[in-house]
């Protein structure tokens, strides 16, 4: 069986669905969505693209095949393990390039939903904690089960212990169990999740419902968040403060405000 689709097909297929809408979807379903260095190159572009592309306000990371991804490719991992160095160089190389896409996901100013229908292992469910949102099957599970092959999933470990509590990151991380989607849910790995027949439409209503809002707010939100928690809380404050007069200042503050108060839907335009 080979590990990928045939010579030429593209390993991240891009498809805009509603008015504002991009789904970025995981294509090697015969190597269960591995993250080769080709697929995280091709995913990284992907995703810097959208952050030029004006026409696109939300962004869906979903998968081909009944895994959403297993993580690195192993066998590509082992292949290197030959290498002069015993692989050393090609595993930094490989960390520092999905820590590239990773940050891309994290930092980029329009929301990012991974749509989740199976297992998210390792990178894979790094991949997951790195999105704004998450919308989970009922089939999904989630593991970081590096510790189970001598190994300890780094990577994955930076972003799932931004997501969930302490106890629960340590859970994850030592013991490498697999957990199921509602447990996902209850620790606050995903936002929602929904029966398989559901997963799609789910996804694509709150995507819908992003697409719809201020994207200059949605932004300074993005942005907000996450520097934020880098602070310390006094100094956070302050940079939430500067923020919000910079968003105070624009013309969809002015069309939002007016909306509500004459009680329409609001026609934001960025600006």
């Amino acid at each position: 069986m080979q590990d990928g689709p045939p010579a030429g097909t593209p390993l991240v297929l891009f498809n805009e669905i509603e008015p504002g809408i991009a789904i970025l979807t995981l294509n090697r379903p015969q190597a269960r969505n591995a993250l080769s260095r080709a697929l995280i190159d091709e995913l990284t572009t992907r995703v810097e693209s959208l952050s030029r592309n004006d026409a696109i306000a939300a962004i869906i990371v979903a998968a081909e095949g009944k895994v959403f991804s297993s993580g690195h490719d192993l066998k590509e991992i082992t292949s290197h393990r030959r290498d002069s160095d015993g692989g050393r160089a090609f595993f930094t190389r490989l960390m520092e390039q999905c820590a590239s896409l990773m940050r891309s996901v994290v930092d980029h100013d329009k929301p990012v939903i991974a749509e989740v229908q199976g297992i998210a292992s390792a990178a894979g469910c790094q991949l997951v904690s790195s999105c704004d949102l998450a919308v989970a099957s009922e089939t999904a599970s989630f593991c970081t089960p590096g510790v189970n092959i001598g190994l300890f999933c780094s990577t994955p470990m930076v972003a799932l212990s931004r997501n969930v509590a302490r106890k629960h990151a340590m859970g994850m991380l030592l013991t490498g169990d697999v957990i199921a989607a509602d447990e996902a849910l209850r620790i606050g790995l995903v936002n929602r999740v929904v029966p398989a027949a559901d997963l799609l439409a789910e996804a694509r209503t709150l995507a819908a419902q992003l697409a719809a809002s201020a994207p200059i707010a949605m932004r300074y939100i993005i942005n907000a968040v996450n520097k934020g928690l880098e602070m310390p809380f006094a100094e956070a404050c302050q940079y939430e403060a500067t923020l919000f007069g910079l968003v105070a200042s624009t013309e969809d503050m002015r069309e939002g405000t007016a909306a509500f108060l004459e009680k329409r839907k609001a026609a934001f335009k960025g600006k």
